[in-house]
């Protein structure tokens, strides 16, 4: 009796908080995996609502599948309406180049056509938004007279620079 007294308080000595600890940890993971096991019957009824009501699932998957048929008919039509537009802008961007090039054959300014087509490719494409606004008539920010680069009326201060050459006194 004195030999295993002798065993088990040098045990405890040695290793005591170790073996508490792990007491502690093992307890707390036997409580948790209880309140698992007493959580799991009530969402397995739950699953056996579901298998004894199969005409709710199968109205939520028509659903699901009405609404998903729903879009791709969307996606479907805003892809064509896309097509449809892209098909526009080729056969008038088309339509201007043949202008472009009959009007060079009869030796016109082609520049001047070009400015007018895409002009009216503007006006028809503005139908649509809102009507963009003139910008009124702005001053400059400066007068008409100055130049920085010809150093009259900047000021009184002006620079020169100077003379090179062997009399330039250096």
């Amino acid at each position: 009796l004195e030999v295993l007294q002798h065993t088990v308080g040098s045990l405890l000595s040695s290793y005591g908080w170790y073996i508490l600890l792990a007491a502690v940890a093992i307890y707390l993971l036997i409580q948790k995996i209880s309140q698992g096991l007493a959580a799991r019957p009530s969402g397995q009824s739950g699953a056996a609502d579901a298998a004894v009501e199969p005409d709710v699932v199968v109205r939520r998957q028509e659903a699901l599948a009405a609404a998903r048929l729903r879009m791709q008919e969307e996606l479907n039509a805003q892809a064509e309406r896309y097509k449809e537009k892209q098909r526009q802008l080729e056969e008038e961007k088309r339509r201007q180049k043949i202008a472009m090039w009959e009007s060079m054959q009869e030796g016109k300014s082609y520049k001047g056509n070009l400015k007018l087509n895409q002009q009216e490719v503007e006006s028809g494409a503005s139908t649509s938004s809102a009507v963009p606004k003139s910008k009124p008539n702005k001053k400059p920010l400066r007068g008409g007279g100055y130049n920085p680069l010809s150093g009259e009326g900047g000021g009184t201060c002006s620079w020169r620079p100077g003379r090179r050459g062997p009399s330039a006194g250096g």
